[in-house]
């Protein structure tokens, strides 16, 4: 379990992320037209998994315009915007801003990612939600980065997180 904070009070996740060099475990979620998206859907790309709490917010909006300025410059890497908001906000936001180059990702039905990844926030206002984090695979799905962002209000550390690509 992760001690993060909400403006400054703490909250908990239901685990920590996976470890650097292992791989990551499949999963199952809604891409923005209802079809369901797995990791092999991304096989053979470098992936930078951007999860947040919900697009709707300052943050994690910014954090999705950012990656999404950074991913046109990225070589076989896709960016994926990983929330349990439901995948019509997901398009919604991406379509107003004119953001092309992030693929959304909605764990809305069952959190099993999450919940997988030690991410599903299990106490305080945003309990359910997920936490702030970033996870990097190599295109042999190998973690290769990971950090869980201490204050959910923060923004990830983009930099390293696109260092290691």
């Amino acid at each position: 379990m992760a001690s993060i904070t909400l403006g400054g009070n703490p909250v908990h996740t239901s685990g920590e992320l996976p470890a650097v060099g292992s791989k990551l475990a499949d999963f199952k979620l809604v891409q923005n037209d209802l079809s369901v998206a797995s990791l092999s859907t991304f096989a053979g790309k470098k992936l930078v998994l951007n999860i947040f709490p919900s697009v709707d917010t300052g943050t994690c909006a910014t954090s999705v315009r950012k990656f999404n300025a950074s991913a046109s410059g990225l070589e076989n890497t896709t960016v994926l915007c990983i929330s349990r908001d439901l995948p019509f906000a997901q398009k919604r936001f991406c379509g107003a801003e004119g953001l092309e180059n992030v693929v959304n990702l909605s764990d809305f039905q069952e959190g099993s990612f999450g919940k997988a990844n030690g991410l599903e926030i299990v106490d305080g206002p945003l309990a359910g939600l997920h936490s702030r984090a970033i996870i990097v695979v190599d295109a042999d799905g190998t973690i290769t980065h990971t950090e869980q962002v201490a204050e959910i209000a923060n923004e990830p550390n983009y930099e390293a997180a696109l260092a290691v690509l």
